[in-house]
């Protein structure tokens, strides 16, 4: 027992252990105690761990979330957070992590269309009685006396003067004012980065593929896309009207988010995503469709002007060379897909869904007109 104490406490020849002068060296003691062999397996297992050469412990590193990058492959964009690597843990089968994602995607997008389809039935109806009540608003404020410098009076004309594509487009320049504002807010960034940028290696997949339509990091990237989507909000609500507008926008970019899933967990890169982009495309693409001998101009360069169709299929050989060959700078994938999106729903969307809305909007009228029955049970 007492030699087994010893080993125990190790028999290293540097500053773990000094033999006294006059004694044994190590070497010595190493072949004084190999030549029993009764003890057995146990004691020469101390044995082997003498001198010093013990293992030092293994150092946990966390996974890397972006194959072949470092953390700083997430600060190359100005357009997103600086988020940590360990911000992301993904999985170990990355195929798996699509599946939820891909139920709400179809789920959100159906969902979207049906509500766009029962709220144009509530609008019509309201539309009729708030004719009426306007014809009396009006003949009140005629016999009322006027106040002058009436703040709200004021904002009301104001917003009466905008189009219907501008008052419905108002709303979301308004959430995604809000939502930079937040990324403001330093106590609230790990909840931002969670629930307001979007990839297949974080732990919450589903929300922030909507949530991350209505976030902006960067100011130069939110003003950009909220102009363009202020630019062509009059000419799309006039195609599609306020209800399937709202659908088509909302879907677009869990649609745009989705695909960019995929793409990531195609290539090995899981960095975050945000922003209004996706949607955006989808907006531009099917005005680009629908008016393709339209006028475009740049913001800054208004002298030169192109066509719409032209201007489309620059942006989509754009978006495809950049998801071909790896550029980090814009989501492409996400870019390529809301663009897509917006063919294919111009082209055969509203014909195939829009259009036969009418078994659910037939269903929501008889629940609106019978309701629930009152009284007694059968007789």
């Amino acid at each position: 027992m007492a030699w087994r104490g010893l080993a125990q406490r190790g028999w290293g020849c540097g500053q773990a252990w000094a033999p006294p002068a006059g004694g044994r060296s190590c070497e010595e003691l190493t072949a004084a105690l190999a030549q029993p062999r009764l003890l057995g397996r146990r004691f020469n297992f101390f044995i082997q761990q003498k001198c010093g050469f013990r293992k030092a412990p293994r150092k946990v590193e966390p996974r890397r979330s972006d194959t072949g990058t470092s953390s700083e492959a997430y600060k190359r964009s100005a357009l997103i957070p600086p988020v940590e690597e360990t911000a992301f843990y993904p999985s170990s089968f990355p195929i798996r992590t699509l599946v939820k994602p891909l139920f709400f995607t179809v789920g959100f997008t159906g969902c979207a269309f049906g509500s766009a389809a029962i709220w144009q039935y509530e609008s019509l109806k309201s539309r009729v009685q708030s004719y009426f009540d306007g014809i009396k608003a009006d003949w009140l404020d005629s016999i009322r006396p006027q106040k002058e410098g009436d703040f709200r009076k004021e904002i009301n004309k104001w917003w009466n003067k905008l189009s219907d594509g501008q008052q419905t487009v108002t709303d979301i320049i308004a959430a995604n004012v809000f939502v930079f504002c937040l990324w403001r807010v330093p106590s609230l960034q790990r909840t931002m980065i969670r629930y307001f940028t979007s990839s297949p290696a974080s732990k919450v997949l589903c929300s922030p593929m909507l949530l991350s339509t209505f976030s902006h990091f960067s100011l130069f990237h939110m003003a950009a896309n909220m102009y363009v989507l202020w630019s062509f909000s009059s000419i799309i609500v006039n195609i599609l009207g306020q209800e399937q507008f709202m659908a088509v926008y909302l879907s677009a970019g869990v649609i745009s988010n989705f695909v960019s899933y995929v793409c990531k967990v195609a290539t090995g890169r899981y960095g975050p995503s945000l922003g209004a982009s996706g949607a955006i495309m989808t907006v531009l693409a099917a005005v680009c469709t629908k008016i393709p001998e339209g006028r475009l101009a740049i913001i800054f360069l208004p002298m030169f002007t192109f066509k719409a169709g032209n201007a489309l299929k620059a942006i989509i050989a754009m978006d495809t060379a950049g998801m071909i060959l790896g550029w980090k700078f814009f989501g492409h994938a996400a870019h390529l897909e809301g663009a897509l999106f917006g063919i294919r729903y111009i082209t055969y969307g509203h014909e195939l869904i829009w259009k036969n809305r009418e078994p659910l909007v037939k269903i929501w009228h008889e629940m609106r007109t019978n309701g629930p029955k009152k009284g007694g049970g059968s007789k």
